[in-house]
């Protein structure tokens, strides 16, 4: 049995590196690849976090106060079982990873709301650091 798992597990790991070298070469744009393109608007930016703020954030928010909930009261009908001890263990470690989940969200979200300003004031350097050039061209005024 192992040695079927072992096989199968080494030939999805094979085709999983051969899709993910395709998708960072490029995949055509007929494909439903990007066209080459990962560009997004101010606006689809905002609309991510925005996201993130008023649907992710508050629906695992949610999820992981019932999975708290239905976990402590079948501790607490294992009470003094060793299986209360492996879902507070289990529930501990669920914790951990929510916690570890809802800091990623907020991160993603504040890059995201961060990223247009960083972008603009990249351009506004690029474009001050031609400036210069500009005034020295005898095509100014023209």
């Amino acid at each position: 049995m192992s040695g079927d798992f072992t096989q199968e597990w080494g030939s999805e790991r094979a085709r999983a590196a051969d899709q993910a070298a395709m998708r960072l070469n490029g995949v055509p744009a007929t494909d439903g690849g990007g066209g080459g393109t990962f560009a997004s608007t101010p606006a689809q930016k905002r609309s991510a976090a925005n996201t993130i703020e008023t649907e992710l954030e508050p629906n695992t928010k949610k999820a992981t106060d019932h999975a708290d909930e239905s976990t402590n009261t079948a501790v607490k009908g294992f009470d003094g079982w060793d299986a209360a001890v492996g879902l507070k263990r289990v529930a501990d470690t669920w914790d951990q990873q929510v916690k570890v989940l809802m800091g990623r969200l907020g991160s993603e979200k504040g890059s995201l709301r961060g990223a247009s300003g960083l972008f603009v004031q990249n351009d506004l350097g690029t474009g001050d650091g031609f400036r210069p050039l500009g005034t020295q061209s005898k095509l100014n005024g023209l």
